[in-house]
């Protein structure tokens, strides 16, 4: 049995060009506006074209198809993977875009076996499964240029569906505009309607959290200063030059490795000595020769009141250990998280520190100068999807731009340049009583469960096929 597309029969090559060509330039049009918003619902383009190309005569062309409109996307995004690992940075890109490869493969063999109408229902499980194992479940994990991030963040969106669920609507919007017979069945009237339910749903879950804890918000000021792998004895100069610019602020935060081990006694003595808090990027020695990436937090006696080790540290680098546990700071302002660099990007460190009550996150980050500007602006994305998803505001401090100070729905309201070195910025955010997990954190798992029983039904199914063609 060929699959079929909307028109009744396979995509030919021209068309599956043609396809290949409008996912391609739909998704880095979606990515590379970064300045201007509204770019962002293009992504929907690329889902269309690549459920398009799924209509491939056979498995093994929708897999390669979707393999090579992977790389495609992936490569020129990600060409700063050159700068890092040279010719490594084929073999990544190639490992990301086996993931489409994948999809279409699952969602062409689907409707193979099962036809265009039934394999419709499962484009959106299927594609959410695969981009939620991807991004946060195997070494490999990478959840940079996923449907979310390139979505603009609006105040409610993201908190209803999370970045996951964003991908989740897409293509399931496509599903349903490529086989409008769906309209008239009464599941997908369910289906629409359990849709809008989800923002109704969603901020009575809020108002449910929040009733809980009934704090007043507070006010915090916080300062960030801006600075590269810097000589020890220069810090406490800037710190100095942030504090004459911001004389009222209390917290003053760093990037992640301002310091090539533990914290020196020149910054305990600067917070003593001025009773601020400082917040800064270190190594804490393990042996002779380890180490745990740490946030310390030196308190206004110049004693070190808290740390946080980074939880997953980044593949391929000398990056520490990762950190045996995850706590939130119980400051004199509220509870707070700090998250370090490359942990933002995974939704299963920041859901614990909300799931732990963390009313703000402050994120000290290494992004080296020589990676690029692309690589800064690709990383910025992922700060304000995290606020609007949680409804939480984040500090985050990086080495070279892009510094931010977002909002709790998502807006950025301060940030610095690139390179930016020694550049200080400052803002007031108010720390709210409460985040709220969105609700694909239910969501996406289930999907990837689902798409694994998915894929492990049709293997079984084609191999007592093969077996019984032998048998004939």
């Amino acid at each position: 049995m060929n699959i079929e597309n909307p028109s009744g029969e396979s995509l030919g090559w021209k068309q599956s060009f043609l396809w290949l060509a409008v996912a391609v330039a739909c998704f880095h049009a979606a990515y590379t506006s970064i300045h201007l918003p509204a770019a962002g619902f293009l992504i929907i383009g690329y889902a269309f074209g690549l459920v398009r190309l799924t209509g491939q005569p056979n498995v093994r062309r929708a897999f390669y198809f979707g393999l090579t409109t992977g790389f495609l996307c992936y490569g020129p995004q990600l060409f700063f993977f050159w700068n890092i690992f040279g010719p490594a940075a084929v073999v990544l890109w190639l490992v990301l875009a086996f993931w489409i490869g994948l999809f279409a493969a699952i969602t062409c063999g689907s409707v193979r076996r099962w036809g265009k109408v039934k394999a419709a229902w499962l484009i959106p499980i299927i594609w959410t499964g695969i981009e939620y194992f991807r991004s946060e479940l195997y070494y490999l994990k990478f959840s940079w240029l996923n449907v979310g991030y390139a979505f603009p963040t609006f105040e409610i969106s993201p908190q209803v569906c999370g970045m996951y669920g964003i991908g989740f609507l897409v293509f399931a919007m496509v599903a349903v505009i490529l086989h409008r017979q769906l309209l008239n069945r009464v599941l997908v009237q369910i289906f629409v309607t359990l849709l809008f339910m989800l923002i109704p749903l969603t901020m009575m879950l809020g108002f449910f959290v929040t009733s809980k804890h009934p704090l007043p918000n507070q006010q915090l000021s916080l300062v960030g200063v801006q600075m590269e792998f810097p000589s020890e004895h220069i810090i406490p100069k800037l710190l100095d030059q942030a504090l004459a610019k911001n004389t009222n602020a209390p917290i003053f935060i760093l990037c992640e490795y301002t310091l090539d081990g533990p914290v020196p006694d020149s910054l305990k003595d600067w917070c003593r000595k001025n009773a601020r808090f400082l917040v800064v990027g270190g190594k804490d020695p393990v042996g002779a020769n380890d180490y745990y990436d740490t946030a310390f937090v030196i308190g206004t006696n110049g004693d070190i009141v808290f740390k946080q080790v980074k939880s997953v540290p980044i593949q391929f680098f000398k990056d520490g250990r990762p950190a045996p546990k995850q706590e939130v700071w119980n400051s004199p302002w509220g509870r707070i998280g700090l998250c370090v660099c490359y942990d933002l990007s995974y939704t299963r460190v920041t859901d614990e520190l909300v799931r732990q009550g963390a009313q703000l996150l402050i994120v000290p980050t290494m992004d080296v100068e020589y990676w690029g500007r692309h690589q800064h602006e690709l990383h910025s994305r992922v700060a304000p999807t995290r606020a609007a998803e949680y409804g939480v505001p984040i500090f985050r401090v990086a080495s070279s731009g892009i510094s931010q100070a977002v909002l709790h729905n998502g807006r950025v309201t301060a940030q610095t340049a690139i390179p930016g070195n020694g550049e200080i910025f400052s803002a007031q955010l108010e720390l709210r009583p409460n985040g709220v997990l969105p609700l694909d954190r239910y969501l996406a798992p289930v999907c990837t469960g689902l798409t694994g029983l998915i894929l492990a039904v049709l293997l079984l199914l084609a191999a007592r096929d093969r077996r019984a063609g032998l048998t004939k």
